[in-house]
């Protein structure tokens, strides 16, 4: 299981993230709210602005206070080192 930093120690399981979004647009932050609603939301800001939206395979929404562009960032560096890992075994 391969995990990625959202942020101020915040880590969650790279293999469960469906999407990283924008929290700006209006069904974006409708999304959001429905899910603080029914309580599958996850604040995990630290009491700072939500500048990304985690969308997990388990319908739970997660708030982070890093840039879409850095969580997918650091993403993509665990699956290269996913692919790297797995070239060095065969």
């Amino acid at each position: 299981m391969q995990l990625v930093n959202i942020g101020f120690g915040n880590i969650v399981s790279a293999s469960r993230i469906v999407a990283i979004i924008s929290p700006e647009s209006a069904p974006i932050k409708r999304m959001v709210q429905e899910a603080k609603d029914n309580k599958t939301a996850v604040d995990a800001t630290c009491g700072r602005r939500t500048r990304a939206v985690l969308i997990m395979d388990s319908g739970h929404i997660i708030l982070s206070a890093v840039q879409p562009e850095t969580v997918a960032g650091r993403l993509d560096k665990e699956i290269e080192t996913i692919v790297s890992n797995s070239d060095e075994n065969e």
